[in-house]
């Protein structure tokens, strides 16, 4: 089979793969979170209408800065996600963070001491 690679989807013809000399500009967005032009999402992170706004407006920056925050919200809060309440309070925080420059954290975290 020579010419062809065996790939997760089968085979898929090697030409398909590597094309040489192909330079592939990032996506840049005007971040409404960081204020300032950025690499943006390869796609949108979230479902619905809002992921195609975060898509469209968020960076890859600010959106991992949502997912650090995210994190902490769900440990700190001790939040089940197999709950809708749960679900649609982080996307209330997400919408607020993100586009209403909030200054979202969980209730009493506190940062690592840099003294270590």
């Amino acid at each position: 089979m020579r010419g062809y690679n065996r790939g997760i989807c089968g085979i898929v013809p090697i030409r398909s793969i590597f094309l040489k000399g192909l330079t592939i500009m990032a996506r840049m967005v005007n971040c409404v979170k960081l204020k300032r032009e950025a690499e943006g999402l390869d796609f949108p992170p979230y479902p619905g209408d809002l992921g195609v706004r975060i898509w469209r407006d968020i960076s890859k920056e600010a959106w991992a800065q949502w997912v650090q925050t995210q994190t902490r919200l769900v440990n700190e809060n001790r939040l089940n996600l197999a709950d809708a309440r749960a679900r649609k309070y982080l996307a209330e925080q997400m919408e607020s963070f993100l586009f209403d420059d909030a200054d979202v954290e969980a209730q009493g975290y506190v940062p690592p001491s840099q003294d270590a």
